[in-house]
């Protein structure tokens, strides 16, 4: 591994790096209240970074992560992507390329969406005032045991206009014999009856 690609020199081009913009604002600093030594201290300071930041152009970026050791051709938009504990190369399988890689981010995202959306609803949920459910569930009761009683009272009803249904046939009955014995009898009283 490089020096410029090892931890100390990391922490040593961010230290530099520091240095060089505190000692550009004190110079700005000093030169704004008019206080001695100022144009030294923006001269050093611009200097500095004038220098970190040509280092910083020569050396390039460094990506923090290495995938393309892992995958090579990663870092390649048409690159042949194998992944090496299989081996690598056309052999190993289909070949990842970056329309396939855009393809299976675009799936993960999908259902990074559909999670969400599954989120906010348990999250409505957790919101959702359930402090009045209480009563209206004993509400309920109440009504049910109301309900189950007028059910009893109307089977008893029931019973008692079954009863009044049969007492009312058998007077319907008796008034047709006691109907008979009258007509008999008007017809034994009356003298003109022929014989």
């Amino acid at each position: 591994m490089s020096f410029l690609h090892s931890k100390g020199f990391k922490y040593l081009k961010n230290l530099i790096i520091g240095l060089g913009a505190a000692a550009v604002l004190l110079g700005a600093l000093f030169k704004i209240m008019h206080w001695e030594g100022a144009g030294m201290m923006l001269t050093i300071g611009m200097l500095v970074e004038a220098f970190i930041f040509a280092f910083l152009g020569i050396i390039g970026p460094e990506p923090d992560y290495y995938w393309e050791k892992l995958y090579p051709g990663l870092d390649r938009y048409d690159g042949d992507v194998q992944p090496i504990a299989t081996g690598g190369g056309a052999s190993a399988g289909a070949a990842l390329n970056g329309p396939v890689v855009e393809e299976k981010l675009s799936g993960m995202l999908g259902e990074l969406q559909i999670m969400s959306k599954s989120m906010s609803s348990l999250k409505a949920l957790q919101d959702a005032d359930f402090s009045g459910a209480t009563e209206q569930i004993q509400a309920m009761g109440d009504f049910y045991g109301k309900l189950n009683e007028a059910m009893g009272h109307l089977a008893e009803t029931t019973e008692d206009a079954q009863r009044y249904k049969e007492n009312m046939r058998s007077l319907n009955n008796n008034l047709g014999s006691l109907n008979s014995v009258y007509g008999n009898m008007l017809a034994a009283m009356n003298p003109n009856r022929p014989v």
